[in-house]
Formats: C-alpha cells, sequence, structure tokens
C-alpha cells in the first residue's frame, strides 16, 4: 500500500507541474485587461504606468518565470481588480462552493445507489421502471431550468423556502458552514438539489447496471447456494463489487460538481467560487483565473487520488498489480 500511495503521489506532482504550465499558457497568451481595466480617456503615462504595475510589461517567458517563482512560494498573484492576493478571494468563496457540492454529491449517493440497486435487482417491476424513466429526465433537463422550475415551485408559488442566498452560517468543530444552522439550510436544499439531480440519475444508471453484470456471476450463485440470506447476498456480495465502478465515477463528479456549479451558483447567488470566476473572466482578471484553475487541478488530483486508495481497499488486486508493475 505505501508503494502504491507514493507512486501515485509522484504521478500526480508531475500533473500539477504540467496543468500549472498550461493554465499559464492558455490564459496569460489571450487578451490584454488592460484594455478592460484603464479608462479609455487615460493618457499614454497612466496607461503605461498601469500596464508596469501588473507586470504586463514584461515578455511572456519573463511572466512565467515570475509566476513559477511566486507559485513555489504559494503566491499566485494579485487580483488586477480586488488588488488582494488571488488565492485569498478563491479560498474566502471555496467553503460555499465545497459545502454545495458536499450535500450535492450526499444526496446522489443517498438516493442514487438504493435506487439503482432497486431497479437493478427488479428491472421489471413497476416501480424499477419507473425509476430509469425518473433517470432518464434528470439527465436531459437542463440545469438552468431546472432551478428556475425549482424556484417557482418552492420559492414562489408555496413560499417554502428562500431564492437564493447562503443564509446564516455558524462555527463548529473549527469549520464555519451554513449546515449547522436551520437557516443555512433552508437556503442550502434547492440548490443542492439541483446540482444533485443530474449526478443522482447517472448514479441509479451506473448502479444498476453494475447489479444486472454481477447479480448472475458464479460466486453470487454460490452464495444463494450455500444458503445465506438474500439480504447478505446483495449487502455483502453484490453491493461490495458494484461499488468499484461507483466510486470511480463519485470521486470524478464531485470535482465535476465543484468545477462547474457556476450555473447553481448563478441561478441561486449562491457566493462560491463558480460566480468569481464568471466575473473574473468578463474583465480578465487573470490572477484570479489562474488561481482558481490551479485549485481546481489540484483538487481533481486529491479526489483521484483517494479515488485510487478507496479502490485498493476495495480490490487488493489493484495494488498488487500495482507494486508488480
Amino acid at each position: 500500500m505505501t508503494v502504491f500511495i507514493i507512486r501515485r503521489l509522484l504521478q500526480s506532482l508531475l500533473v500539477v507541474a504540467v496543468m500549472s504550465t498550461l493554465v499559464f499558457a492558455g490564459v496569460y497568451a489571450i487578451g490584454n485587461p488592460i484594455d478592460i481595466l484603464i479608462s479609455p480617456e487615460a493618457t499614454q503615462a497612466e496607461f503605461d504606468r498601469a500596464v508596469r504595475s501588473l507586470g504586463l510589461d514584461l515578455p511572456l517567458w519573463q511572466q512565467y518565470g515570475v509566476f513559477l517563482q511566486n507559485l513555489v512560494q504559494g503566491d499566485l498573484g494579485r487580483s488586477f481588480v480586488y488588488n488582494e492576493p488571488a488565492i485569498e478571494l478563491i479560498l474566502n468563496r471555496m467553503p460555499a462552493t465545497l459545502e454545495l457540492a458536499a450535500v450535492a454529491l450526499f444526496l446522489s449517493i443517498v438516493f442514487g445507489i438504493p435506487l439503482g440497486l432497486w431497479a437493478g435487482l427488479k428491472p421489471e417491476s413497476i416501480a424499477g421502471r419507473s425509476i430509469m424513466v425518473g433517470s432518464i429526465f434528470g439527465f436531459s433537463l437542463p440545469n438552468f431550468w431546472q432551478g428556475l422550475m425549482l424556484i417557482m415551485l418552492f420559492s414562489v408559488m408555496f413560499d417554502l423556502l428562500p431564492a437564493g442566498g447562503r443564509g446564516e452560517t455558524a462555527v463548529f468543530l473549527g469549520i464555519e458552514s451554513s449546515i449547522w444552522t436551520l437557516d443555512g439550510w433552508e437556503h442550502l436544499i434547492l440548490p443542492a438539489i439541483n446540482l444533485a439531480l443530474f449526478k443522482a440519475s447517472l448514479v441509479i444508471r451506473l448502479t444498476r447496471a453494475s447489479v444486472r453484470e454481477v447479480i448472475n456471476l458464479d460466486y453470487v450463485k454460490f452464495a444463494r447456494a450455500k444458503g445465506l440470506s438474500e439480504r447478505r447476498v446483495i449487502f455483502v456480495h453484490v453491493l461490495k463489487n458494484i461499488m468499484i465502478p461507483v466510486i470511480t465515477i463519485l470521486g470524478l463528479e464531485l470535482g465535476v460538481m465543484i468545477a462547474f456549479a457556476v450555473v447553481t451558483e448563478t441561478v441561486f447567488s449562491w457566493p462560491g467560487m463558480g460566480k468569481l470566476i464568471i466575473d473574473s473572466i468578463f474583465v480578465l482578471d487573470r490572477p484570479v483565473i489562474v488561481a482558481y484553475l490551479t485549485v481546481i487541478v489540484v483538487m481533481f488530483i486529491i479526489i483521484n487520488l483517494v479515488v485510487d486508495i478507496l479502490y485498493s481497499v476495495f480490490d487488493p488486486r489493484v495494488r498488487l498489480s500495482d507494486v508488480g508493475a
């Protein structure tokens, strides 16, 4: 297991190095933020002074050198717009996005795996068919439209839940979050459901397909032949073996939720990283864009590392083959 983790860590460091280069090249080689940030009526002297203050007068390769030097020190530059460290702006917005993604993932698991298991065990039943039809709607409906319909139904028509905002936060175990307060949950539940609908549908279909594949394998038939209860067969022999692909997809989808929650955050006025990155793109606030993309890349790498470790826990053959390689 130690060799397995060390090898994955070294691979992750290589990916971070490559992605930081690609992120810098993709962002700094496009557009000129001075054209947006400075007044069109500014004099040439004011224009030149602004360019020098932002370090945009240096050749691109020198800007990259400064970027790498600062990156090693954990400095991703200062925002052109807010004049604050870009990484602090990202980290200040990150808790809201993380709690939204975590709750949405929890809902996807709580509803997706049991419903997918039911649909896989009883595919011809009315409930099984209804679950699969519902999952099709979850895949097909646009995310922004779902959000608007949730607001119209629960906020406008029935006045049960607030239409936007994060709500009241509290600190528990050193973590400030809206999940510790009732008002926070009232604000959180609609955006979390909106973000979870597509993921729950994905988990349902993946779980059902895995169950249909595993249920007829020899070890399941042998377990039933030994006289084991159906409950033990399902939860020990079936569920454990279908969790490998489910864990893989859920890990990747958590990263996707964090990176692309921008639509949900915009519809529900959720103060997360998504709204910040959209505003920064409009004004070409390069340090914030680079900091956001770098943080997202690191998050994906950490999530994939955790998924790999969980993969090896559920299936020892993974780490054995890795050591052998």
